[in-house]
C-alpha cells in the first residue's frame, strides 16, 4: 500500500501522523511488556523475582485512575504527572476533562 502524501489535505496528514504515533506508542508498550515478562521468567528460573535482582523497593499504594480513554477504556490516567497522548488529543478535539472521567 503506497500513500500519495502530496495529494493529502493537511487534516488527513495530521490524522495519519496521529495514527502513526499511536501505533508506535502501542508497539513500544507491547515490546516493553514482552521484555519485562522475559526478564521476570528468567529471574524466576534462578529462584528470584525481578524486584530481588533490581533491588527495587516496593511501591507505595497505587492511586486509582480518574480518567479513561473513551476509544480504549483500558487506557487510564490518575490525573498525576504528564498528560498521556490520548488526553491531549481529546482536549485538542474539544472534550473536557469531565468528559474523560471514569
Amino acid at each position: 500500500m503506497e500513500l500519495d502524501l502530496d495529494q493529502m489535505s493537511l487534516r488527513e496528514l495530521r490524522d495519519l501522523r496521529n495514527k502513526v504515533e499511536k501505533s508506535i506508542s502501542t508497539f513500544e508498550d507491547r515490546r516493553k511488556r514482552e521484555a519485562l515478562a522475559a526478564v521476570e521468567n528468567a529471574a524466576r528460573e534462578f529462584g528470584f523475582t525481578f524486584a530481588d535482582l533490581a533491588d527495587v523497593k516496593p511501591a507505595r499504594g497505587k492511586v486509582a485512575a480518574k480518567y479513561a480513554d473513551p476509544a480504549n477504556p483500558d487506557a487510564t490516567w490518575t490525573g498525576r504527572g504528564r498528560k498521556p497522548r490520548w488526553v491531549v488529543e481529546a482536549l485538542d478535539a474539544g472534550k473536557s476533562m469531565a468528559d474523560l472521567e471514569i
